[in-house]
């Protein structure tokens, strides 16, 4: 499917609704009249798998390896992964659960129908590339720019792609209606350091080859030429746009303009047939984001032959199109994209379908998926849980030493106001606008992409739905909503090893407690502390707090830049800083109401482990992972989240309990002084 053209913001501040619904029905709480809760852990005898562990290994020289080295030393990664660990492997449960539901759904369901596309090899193979030829044709018949900036901004709810991205979301100084926010685009590549850095010299080489062999399918008469142009195009847009640290900071992207006023700032691009194509209307108010480089966008487009913007978006459009066609275009894709991921083998066809129906029919398939898997107990249990972590959040607050009272007050509101959203949303999407043809891939995943992509354009200059959700319930993860100030935890990431009903409470604090923690913590992270307790971007706090904030962050930021991941490959604290932040203050807010709901008891020693070992223990197993070297390159370079090793260890070595809870001693490695940790939250 392609990707839907929005606003897109750093993930550890702002998230984009995505799957929002079209029509609302009443939710009912799931029947799950046949869900068992069984009477003891999922994982070992209290909810941690110790035979995981190396303690050959000191806790404090890598409680990594102590917590999980004998797992790290026999697992193997799937050949078809990039990585493997607590994360992925709860997804590919998930997905199986997915599966099964859509295997059984009623014949004339739309999920199965949908599924049932993709699986029929036979008759993908028989249509082949004819319905893409029509779209290329679309492509091939444009004869000057306007018609093109039109088409471009088109592809927003189909396949194909555009210089400037674009999509509703929360104003910025009015967070309660939707604007048009506005970012660069344009790259083929994963971001814009593909193009340059020697390091990705490999990737250059598999995407180049995989423009030719694409334009050759098309046929091009010289597609080794064309290559050459699209490549050398998309060079150029990577030089003008911004580095991804830079579009995470909200007060950089945060630049209102009127449609008469980019007009001016940024001539080029023909705004207005742009914006046709997009049924989009002159708009008093938009969020334009890398503005200097979007002027700069607009130049390159005016400045560059139309034959070459055809030849790109030729190969975008079958670029986008390739998952959904025949065998032979399938796996040229796949010879460039495993060059990113480091994976020998295209995942078995059935997990690619289940990808496509989640993605397309989310919530339909969501609403299946909490009746057969999500207990009405496990919700209530959540939302208990959620507000022990507030209370503790807010302890944390009222006890900072370093923030003065009216921040402090501020900060309180913003928490107070904060939405909570567990397992499902209440009100479900109506999907009945999807075409979904079993005889008909690339119909129905074209009609599937319109749907979803229109309704999302539909928000635009309409009030803000709070209670809409940006992630799907059979998802795996879970979400700070930036400036619509809500947490939002899905039904398919509370179960083992992140939450079990059964496990010792330690562990669900540990596991799930720092998750939620986490989330919390993000609407007062490095970014989320500009945006005050209505979701508006302001600055609440008083100058010498901003400066001692900043002084912690650059401690803690110093730390993550030390890590060299992969060869050559360091961490980015500009680019990580938010989610390293929510990371250790999720760790200190769980580890709080841990202890919050201990009443003042001590917690029982179980297998030679007290609470607090048992805490650290199940936090350090939920980020057990290991990965492929050239997964973790493309994560270093393009994600906010550090690699799973270093989002273990990093936040440890700041909290003093865990020193107290291990007896970590100076002279062993992770050790640091107490006058060097940072102290955020």
């Amino acid at each position: 499917m392609s990707r839907l053209k929005a606003a897109l913001l750093s993930a550890s501040t702002l998230a984009l609704l995505v799957a929002a619904p079209v029509r609302a029905e009443d939710a009912s709480a799931p029947a799950n009249a046949d869900i068992v809760v069984v009477g003891h852990p999922q994982i070992g005898t209290f909810g941690v798998d110790l035979t995981a562990r190396d303690t050959t290994v000191k806790p404090g020289d890598d409680f990594e390896r102590y917590a999980s080295g004998k797992w790290i030393d026999k697992t193997t990664i799937p050949s078809d992964r990039p990585n493997v660990g607590s994360f992925t492997n709860l997804r590919e449960d998930v997905q199986s659960q997915v599966q099964d539901l859509i295997t059984k759904a009623p014949a004339g369901s739309k999920y199965g129908a949908l599924y049932a596309a993709f699986m029929d090899e036979k008759q993908v193979e028989r249509v082949g590339l004819k319905p893409l030829m029509a779209d290329i044709a679309v492509v091939r018949a444009i004869t000057d720019k306007s018609q093109f900036a039109r088409y471009m901004a088109s592809t927003y709810a189909t396949f194909g792609i555009t210089l400037i991205n674009f999509g509703p979301y929360a104003d910025s100084d009015n967070p309660g209606m939707n604007v048009l926010w506005v970012n660069q685009g344009g790259l083929g590549l994963p971001e814009k350091d593909y193009y340059f850095n020697a390091q990705f010299a490999k990737q250059r080489a598999a995407y180049y080859a995989y423009i030719e062999r694409t334009m050759r399918a098309l046929g091009n008469p010289d597609p080794k030429a064309a290559a050459a142009q699209i490549m050398a195009f998309e060079t150029e847009i990577a030089a003008l746009s911004w580095d991804a640290d830079q579009s995470r900071n909200i007060e950089r992207i945060n630049n209102p303009y009127s449609t008469a006023a980019l007009k001016a700032y940024a001539p080029g691009l023909d705004w207005d047939a742009f914006f046709a194509g997009a049924n989009v209307p002159d708009q008093q108010r938009m969020i334009v984001n890398e503005n200097t480089a979007i002027r700069a966008l607009a130049k390159l487009y005016e400045a560059t032959p139309l034959d070459v913007l055809k030849l790109w978006e030729e190969f975008h459009v079958a670029d986008q199109a390739a998952p959904y066609l025949n065998k032979a275009m399938v796996d040229s894709r796949f010879a460039y994209t495993s060059s990113i991921s480091g994976v020998t083998q295209n995942r078995p066809r059935w997990k690619r379908a289940v990808d496509l129906v989640n993605n397309s029919l989310g919530e339909l398939v969501g609403q299946a998926y909490v009746e057969k898997h999500f207990p009405p107990l496990a919700k209530s249990r959540m939302e208990d849980l959620v507000g022990n972590l507030k209370v503790a959040m807010a302890g944390r607050i009222k006890s900072n030493s370093w923030m003065s009272e009216p921040t402090k007050q501020a900060a309180l509101e913003k928490l107070a106001k904060m939405d909570v959203m567990v397992g499902y949303p209440d009100k479900w999407r109506d999907y009945s606008g999807v075409k979904a043809d079993a005889h008909d891939l690339y119909g129905s995943v074209v009609s599937a992409t319109r749907f979803n992509a229109d309704y999302q354009m539909s928000q635009l200059g309409k009030p803000v739905d709070r209670k809409l959700w940006g992630m799907f319930p059979q998802t795996v993860n879970a979400y700070n909503g930036g400036l619509e100030n809500k947490i939002v935890f899905p039904a398919g990431i509370l179960q083992a090893p992140f939450f079990d009903l059964n496990a010792d409470m330690a562990v669900n604090y540990g596991a799930i407690g720092v998750v939620i923690g986490h989330e919390i913590s993000h609407g007062f992270d490095d970014q989320g502390r500009k945006i005050d307790a209505a979701g508006a971007v302001k600055d609440w706090w008083t100058p010498q707090d901003a400066e001692r904030f900043n002084k912690e962050a650059k401690i803690f930021g110093a730390q993550y830049a030390a890590f060299e991941v992969v060869p050559g490959a360091h961490i980015n604290p500009d680019l990580t800083m938010g989610e390293n932040i929510a990371d250790f203050a999720g760790l200190n807010v769980a580890y709080d109401a841990y202890h919050h709901a201990l009443g003042g008891k001590e917690a029982p020693v179980i297998d030679g482990l007290t609470g607090d070992q048992r805490f650290f223990l199940a936090y350090a197993q939920v980020w057990k992972s290991k990965a492929r070297e050239d997964s973790l390159r493309n994560q270093v370079t393009t994600d906010p989240h550090s690699p799973a090793r270093y989002r273990t260890i990093a936040p440890l070595r700041n909290l003093e309990a865990w020193y107290q809870a291990w007896g970590i001693q100076p002279g062993d490695k992770m050790y640091i002084p107490p006058e060097q940790r940072a102290k955020i939250w």
